[in-house]
């Protein structure tokens, strides 16, 4: 199986970094020490694997495509996005349209003869399987290894004699089923599932909502890795055995305690070459999305102990700083890419849309700007089901965004603009309105129930070129401006409050539409896109 000519040509576009100009967080101190999180945006579920002296790392996508980033990185602290697993997400006639909260959720990956494999769950369609020899390189398409409805959070595991297994959990929105661990045989292959799978675990009384199933072995011991309690306000579960069906003990490892990180858990043991351990987890921290952190952990008495005991209650709790991971070499700090200045005729790997994207929705060109064409929505009522939003993650809780254009509009209706979006958004944008240009600043409070638009500013325009900026306080409170030379902002409009997404933080990006179909409709040429403090 192979991907179409157009899914290829695009993935090998954004495989092409992108360099990160702005770094609004840095979580590399410079002293070799680090500060969490590491990573402050939303890559919820995250799961890691090391590979020789290198870490990649993978997170929910939902709906979003490109699906499933991969990271890299060479100390688990500085982190850059080196690809994506593919690009237009299965199937097709579903997710060609905004798929809010569904498709890819929680995803592993793992490294096994010669081969890079990452499982992901779709609550409504069953388990998939990608693979590759180079994580930054082209993977094989989505193999559904198992149809089903409610399979989540799946995690590949192979023995020491060769036997594979699948351990999973449940959505009980979908299944009807949750807060049970189930374990399959698997293929060594990983195409199938041999069996339709066993209870090894049920958290009904005391983890509740255990899911983020991560199988390891060590010392003897199979363990599973699993949190309960929810995304909010969970903890980190360790199940282990020294049989792989069980039965299995279990022990809280990782909670809140006594800190101001809220619910850490689900996440990546990740063992050094020197021996040393370390788990990734997220924190739920609205409307910024699941941030990730980076704890130290060790081994007591063959259990995985997470953090730092500093209540003296035998379970750990999130450090604030640390040193950083003995990996022998000092690497420089790196952010995951934010800004993009569209010098080349490739797409930032920073980048994601709605839905699956159609090659006609932008053209990344050579010459120093990205056109977007105005797409027809003519039946939606806002843009919580406009598949053609171009957004990215918000990356800390304080920065600015500014990014300049020139509108060649053409019909009325005709808008094009900067966007922050959830379910409420707000965006600053030009429209064609009567053969003349405004500038509106737009709210939509409850996108999602399907809430209509109010303008909360309006100013006429005498030229087509503008920079349009939004500054992000505390809290994601959002002021937007703009300038028509760069010198001087203005601000219009009311503040507006970010809200997260279904299951995913805020997003800030750009977007281009229309109401109806005109032959040779206007289009929106962006010269850059820019993210600083």
């Amino acid at each position: 199986m192979i991907f179409p000519i157009r899914s290829v040509c695009f993935l090998f576009l954004i495989s092409i970094q992108i360099p990160a100009i702005a770094q609004v967080w840095e979580p590399d101190n410079g002293d070799g020490t680090y500060k969490n999180p590491v990573i402050y945006a939303d890559y919820s579920d995250p799961d890691v694997v090391r590979v020789g002296d290198d870490f990649y790392m993978t997170a929910s996508s939902f709906n979003c495509a490109p699906a499933l980033p991969v990271l890299h990185s060479k100390d688990l602290v500085n982190w850059k996005i080196i690809n994506h697993v593919f690009l237009h997400q299965p199937p097709a006639d579903v997710f060609d349209k905004p798929q809010h909260g569904n498709g890819v959720w929680a995803p592993s990956i793992r490294y096994y003869g010669g081969w890079f494999y990452v499982f992901y769950g779709d609550p409504d369609f069953g388990i998939y399987m990608c693979k590759t020899q180079d994580p930054a390189g082209q993977w094989e398409p989505p193999h559904l290894v198992k149809a089903a409805k409610g399979w989540i959070d799946p995690c590949p595991f192979w023995d020491d004699d060769g036997k594979a297994y699948l351990v999973h959990a449940f959505a009980g929105s979908r299944a009807g089923v949750k807060s049970v661990v189930v374990l399959h045989e698997m293929a060594p292959d990983a195409s199938r599932l041999l069996d339709d799978g066993v209870i090894v675990f049920d958290g009904h009384e005391n983890h509740p909502t255990i899911e983020g199933t991560k199988m390891h072995k060590r010392n003897g011991y199979y363990y599973i890795l699993a949190p309960g309690g929810g995304v909010a306000t969970g903890w980190q579960t360790v199940l282990r055995s020294k049989n792989v069906f069980g039965p299995y003990e279990d022990k809280i490892v990782l909670h809140q305690g006594n800190t101001d990180i809220n619910g850490p858990h689900q996440g990546a043991w990740v063992e050094l070459a020197n021996g040393d351990d370390w788990f990734i987890h997220f924190q739920e921290k609205q409307p910024y999305g699941r941030i990730v952190h980076l704890q130290p952990a060790r081994w007591e008495n063959d259990w995985l102990m997470i953090g730092e005991d500093k209540n003296k209650d035998g379970i750990g709790e999130p450090v604030a700083s640390w040193k950083k991971p003995d990996v022998e070499k000092i690497y420089p700090s790196i952010v995951p890419q934010t800004s993009d200045e569209f010098n080349t005729p490739h797409l930032g790997l920073q980048w994601q849309w709605q839905a699956n994207p159609e090659p006609t929705w932008m053209f990344p060109t050579p010459n120093g700007f990205l056109r977007m064409n105005p797409v027809i929505m003519p039946d939606i009522k806002n843009l919580w089901d406009a598949p053609n939003l171009l957004l990215q993650k918000m990356p800390a809780e304080t920065f600015t965004v500014t990014t300049k254009l020139t509108f060649h509009h053409h019909f009325d209706g005709e808008k094009t603009g900067l966007v922050i979006m959830g379910r409420d958004y707000s965006y600053l944008a030009l429209e064609q309105q009567g053969d003349k240009l405004v500038l509106q600043q737009v709210t939509c409070i409850g996108a999602e129930n399907g809430k209509p638009e109010s303008v909360e500013a309006s100013v006429p325009l005498k030229n087509n070129e503008i920079m349009l900026r939004v500054k992000v306080k505390k809290g994601g409170l959002c002021q937007f401006a703009y300038s028509p030379d760069g010198k001087k902002y203005t601000d219009i409009g009311k503040e507006f409050k970010a809200r997260e997404g279904k299951w995913i933080g805020a997003k800030v990006g750009i977007f281009c539409i229309r109401p109806d179909h005109n032959n040779d409709g206007g289009y929106a040429d962006y010269d850059w896109f820019r993210i600083e403090k």
